[in-house]
């Protein structure tokens, strides 16, 4: 079959097309069928070799499918052969992938292979962020960053069905902010002006945000203290300007303020029941409308390095995915 590996670590060009053989699964395994793979800043960071979890080569990239179950390993009988599928896994850049039974999540006729891919990593994360890192009350303020983004376009929607009382989001460009507006934000702010502390401020009365979704680090994240309500939690999942933002004890004691990480793969791990939960809501409210899924591109499977391209370069809206052609 045809993957997207790299044998070290660099920039995009280091992701390669591949024949590599077609994997079997072992008990306890189901072997997909993909037909595309979402792009997440986790795959550039391994690719980068800067992800949490050290980068080992050769490997196939990509953490989230869609596609159809093409075969049942030992003791899975679940879900049979044929069913089209949403999955979180390893090695998703190819056109074919094992996955565990408990990280698939079968999909309607209604949600196109594409839009499925989009939304089960960040789609879980998002929900995970607010719901069970950041426990959202009803009424509260919630600030978005990247908000144009994968995470951030669910994130807003998210917010508002959990009963958030003001979703801020900030996005870099003028058009961005307008597409963040479009999908429910109350506020909008340019995060690259020197006041946009100030304008959270002053969207929020003077008191700051309750809640702040954090993933640009260095500069950003340090800044967000500032306009962190008193008792206010920032959960942090990423550091898309490269730079981790450092905190001390002692600032987080003087408002009472919650940083918190989130992981997924974490998750995963320690408590698959927790995805679970988060997947029904997700299907729940994609089936019904109450939020949509953007995609921004797609690109064939073999145009991965440009996918990483603009995803890095920020040109992009919602998600980036990756469709897979079988001969």
């Amino acid at each position: 079959m045809k993957a997207i590996r790299i044998h070290e670590t660099g920039g995009p060009d280091v992701l390669r097309l591949d024949e590599v053989e077609k994997p079997g699964p072992s008990a306890g395994q189901v072997l997909i069928k993909v037909a595309a793979a979402g792009v997440n800043y986790a795959d550039i960071m391994q690719r980068e070799g800067t992800y949490l979890e050290p980068t080992k080569p050769p490997a196939t990239l990509g953490l989230e499918v869609a596609g159809t179950v093409e075969e049942l390993g030992e003791g899975v009988s679940w879900p049979p052969v044929g069913t089209r599928v949403a999955a979180l896994v390893e090695g998703g850049y190819a056109e074919y992938v094992l996955a565990d039974p408990h990280l698939i999540i079968p999909i309607p006729e209604t949600l196109d292979f594409v839009h499925a891919a989009a939304f089960p990593l960040q789609g879980v994360t998002a929900y995970q962020l607010l719901h069970e890192c950041a426990h959202l009350q009803p009424g509260e303020s919630v600030l978005v960053h990247a908000a144009a983004g994968g995470v951030g376009t669910l994130a807003v929607q998210l917010a508002h069905l959990m009963g958030a009382g003001n979703v801020i989001g900030t996005a870099s460009s003028e058009d961005k902010l307008a597409f963040v507006r479009s999908l429910g934000a109350n506020v909008t702010i340019n995060y690259t002006q020197d006041t946009w502390v100030d304008q959270v401020l002053a969207a929020t009365g003077g008191k700051g945000a309750d809640i702040i979704l954090e993933m640009v680090g260095g500069d950003i994240g340090q800044k967000n203290l500032r306009c962190l309500t008193p008792f206010g939690r920032m959960p942090i999942y990423g550091a898309a300007s490269g730079k981790w933002t450092q905190f001390t004890g002692v600032e987080l004691m003087y408002k009472n303020q919650t940083v918190t990480g989130y992981w997924l793969m974490e998750w995963v791990k320690c408590r698959p029941d927790s995805l679970a939960a988060a997947s029904k809501a997700l299907m729940q409210f994609l089936v019904s409308g109450d939020i949509k899924i953007i995609v921004g591109l797609t690109y064939p499977l073999e145009e991965a390095a440009n996918a990483h391209r603009v995803l890095v370069e920020r040109k992009t809206k919602g998600k980036v995915v990756l469709t897979v052609e079988h001969q």
